[in-house]
């Protein structure tokens, strides 16, 4: 992600032309963080208001919804691409902390520390299936393994924390990062119809769709459009989940050094590490502490819903779909069986353990 000051500048004016006037002209046409973020900003308010006009489908799915079909019909030009990154990872982190203050700190550990036994089954399944899978429809290992921790962790992010380990080509990262997001996104549509059909309760929902759902965007929206309780779990669930990024990271450096014994891979903890977990945690033992007034906390709830749809309107704004479809069908196979084996295997420990 670029800073503003990182932009690069425009091109210099044409040869005949006025300096002047095509500096003005180019200037208004160079890139920012203002133009994505107030791009993002007003199709989320317009998909928080659809939100409160149809709350069985709810703001979050609306924003993906607004943001797909503005990048898929009208397109979308460079000049927004900053703020639209800033919007879908940044604003994305401070909605999430947010949310913190509206849950005690432990009421947070009670239901990371309740989950943790469905967060590694499921975790131990979707990489089983992605080595199984990926050896059945014969593709490389590399991709194989970066769709398998994508859908095993927390989507984008955890194949941006393990890229650099394994090293794969573009190609392959950019092909799991689209098959992720694509079923991050039928998740959000499918997921909460379902748990209504199945009539799931509250924190089953929210487990479920915490331990089984890829991305932290797409758990959030899935869980708030479910119930506000189920929203709140499904959050705790999934930033419990995600702090496995790092003991994932350090058996597969180990494990590609010791296949490739001449590699000099290193693991980072400070840069794979998702920092802004811990300010959850700061943001919930403040409210624990009673050092926030009860009056401000329904606006900051009110504040962290918005900021929410508007990073998910980012989030949909980033999406190809024609790219997508370029990609071809065998690693969406993958992306499907894993994430199915996932889903089920959820529900599954779940009934085991009688807590639907």
């Amino acid at each position: 992600m670029l800073p503003i000051s990182a932009v690069p500048h425009p091109l210099p004016p044409a040869a005949g032309r006025p300096a002047a006037s095509t500096q003005s002209r180019g200037s208004s046409r160079t890139p920012s963080l203002w133009h994505g973020l107030l791009l993002a900003a007003g199709l989320g308010l317009a998909a928080w208001w659809l939100g409160a006009r149809f709350p069985l489908i709810g703001g979050p799915v609306f924003g993906i919804l607004l943001g797909m079909a503005w990048r898929n019909v009208l397109g979308l030009s460079p000049i927004f691409t900053p703020g639209v990154i800033f919007s879908s990872r940044q604003v994305l982190k401070w909605s999430i902390i947010g949310l913190g203050f509206g849950l005690s700190l432990g009421q947070v550990m009670k239901t990371g520390a309740s989950s943790l036994a469905v967060t590694l089954i499921t975790l131990s399944v979707a990489f089983l299936s992605a080595w199984l899978l990926g050896r059945w429809l014969k593709l490389g290992g590399r991709l194989s393994t970066l769709i398998g921790v994508g859908t095993a962790i927390c989507g984008g992010s955890a194949i941006a924390a393990v890229a650099p380990i394994i090293k794969p080509d573009d190609h392959e990262t950019a092909l799991s990062i689209s098959t992720i997001f694509l079923f991050n996104v039928v998740a959000v549509l499918l997921f909460p119809p379902l748990g209504h059909w199945m009539g799931l309760s509250d924190p089953g929902f929210g487990l479920w769709a915490g331990t089984a759902i890829n991305d932290t965007s797409s758990v959030v929206a899935a869980g708030y459009s479910y119930s506000t309780a189920a929203g709140d779990i499904a959050t705790i669930v999934k930033l419990t989940r995600a702090t496995l990024i790092i003991p994932i990271c350090i058996v597969i450096a180990f494990w590609t050094a010791w296949r490739n014994q001449h590699s000099e891979t290193r693991v980072s903890l400070a840069t794979i590490f998702p920092w802004f977990i811990l300010w959850f945690l700061a943001a919930s033992a403040t409210r624990s502490l009673g050092l926030i007034p009860e009056a401000l906390l329904e606006p900051l709830h009110l504040i962290s819903q918005f900021l929410i749809i508007m990073a998910l309107t980012a989030i949909g704004l980033s999406s190809d779909l024609r790219r997508m479809a370029l990609a071809g069908i065998r690693p969406l196979l993958l992306g499907l069986g894993v994430w199915t084996a996932v889903s089920l295997s959820s529900l599954g420990v779940q009934m085991a353990m009688g807590s639907l």
